[in-house]
């Protein structure tokens, strides 16, 4: 390769996916560092809404679902396993001896069409966002082709849908793995070998600053204070505590409204929930929004809410972006000390921090930011100061290109 850039190789879930607006911003901000990338999705998008920033993305994307070719994908393994056909085999066994479900050989022929297309590429890394089929994916390839892998692990990957052997053979062969929190990578090095713990690396999410203002907006604020909140209406998101704190609110005589920007399959139950409580004409379901209209909305609002949860099987977040991208507006944030959320916001310093599922606290806490506009605007500055000192995108991705060990890349 001589001193040539390398070229990066990013396995996703799904491209694009709304709800991952992290893995948008760390591709713009590595194409802008001027790295060649190439995405390869597990599977193909949905008919949901596209972000504006997605017409900014170089990459081509290559799916590798057989949906999106069946022939292609069957074409790519035989001319992969007549390639390195001991390294196919060991492969499969590999695939067989660690988990023997058809959902686990997917990823290998998945793998398997990859190998024959980056045959023809020049890729030196792939890195894989989430530590289920796309971790997966990575390392079968290497397997088959000896290209290494790193991985990001976020939180439902790591909580839920993990399964530990698995796991921990994903990260007993790759370069190193990345999770988005300090409370995640604790978690992971008590799943592995402590001659491993040094595999893995905090990489906080980082926000692409130039795209949120710190406050100011020419979009003028409602009369009455709006609590935003921007979510997928799942379990461990909280919102059904955000409405009971909701109706707390107005049997106080608190005058305010709620946007609650966002679509999963809990939607019906929590519009129900609105009703049953008589909040209809306080509380709005705005769906799924892409990203210039979600900033948009963040500008409105007085304050941001986001009680998370760790649901009874264990799903939780690990720092939401979302949080992230409120603070960087300069808005007041009120989550819970669950997960990694202590890591971002100080409670009474740059935010406030409550009790999971404890509506009554949650509720205490937005009367009180809804009766002191200063206290408001104190919070929201120190959150945004430290979204600039500690979360930026050119942050974050210096620190993985670090472990990348691109060739070349600076």
């Amino acid at each position: 390769m001589g001193g040539a850039k390398a070229s990066l190789g990013y396995i996703v879930s799904t491209w694009p996916r709304l709800s991952q607006t992290f893995v948008l911003t760390e591709v713009l901000a590595l194409e802008r560092r001027g790295i060649p990338l190439r995405i390869f999705s597990i599977k193909e998008p949905g008919n949901e809404p596209v972000h504006g920033e997605m017409r900014l993305v170089n990459a081509k994307a290559t799916y590798l679902s057989a949906q999106s070719g069946r022939n292609r994908v069957l074409r790519g393994n035989v001319a992969t396993a007549f390639r390195h056909p001991l390294r196919y085999l060991k492969a499969l066994s590999r695939a067989l001896l660690l988990h023997p479900r058809w959902s686990f050989l997917q990823s290998l022929f998945q793998a398997g069409y990859l190998a024959d297309l980056l045959f023809r590429e020049r890729i030196t890394h792939l890195h894989a966002h989430f530590a289920t089929a796309p971790a997966s994916v990575a390392m079968f390839t290497y397997y088959l082709t000896g290209i290494p892998y790193t991985f990001t692990a976020h939180a439902k990957d790591i909580y839920f849908d993990a399964k530990p052997r698995l796991l921990r053979a994903k990260i007993r062969h790759a370069r190193a793995v990345i999770t988005v929190s300090e409370y995640n990578r604790r978690h992971l090095t008590r799943l592995i070998h402590p001659a491993q713990a040094k595999k893995v690396h905090c990489v906080y999410n980082g926000m692409d600053l130039s795209r949120y203002a710190n406050g100011d907006s020419c979009l003028e604020k409602p009369p009455v204070p709006t609590i935003l909140t921007v979510a997928r209406l799942v379990e461990k998101k909280g919102i059904s505590d955000l409405i009971h704190a909701c109706h707390i609110l107005r049997e106080r005589g608190r005058s305010f409204r709620v946007e609650i920007v966002g679509k999963g399959p809990l939607r019906t139950y929590l519009k129900a929930q609105v009703h049953l409580l008589g909040l209809h004409n306080i509380i709005g379901f705005r769906g799924a929004l892409p990203q210039e209209l979600v900033r948009e909305a963040y500008k409105r609002a007085a304050i941001f809410a986001l009680p998370c949860v760790i649901n009874e099987d264990g799903d939780r977040d690990g720092i939401p972006t979302v949080l992230l991208e409120a603070m960087a507006c300069g808005l007041p944030v009120v989550s819970t000390d669950v997960s990694g959320i202590p890591e971002l916001v100080e409670s009474g310093r740059d935010g406030i921090l409550v009790q999971p599922r404890n509506p009554e606290m949650l509720a205490d806490a937005l009367d009180h930011l809804l009766s002191d506009e200063g206290l408001r605007k104190q919070l929201g500055a120190a959150a945004t100061a430290k979204v600039v000192k500690s979360f930026s995108v050119e942050r974050s991705v210096t620190e993985l290109l670090g472990l990348f060990h691109l060739e070349g890349v600076q």
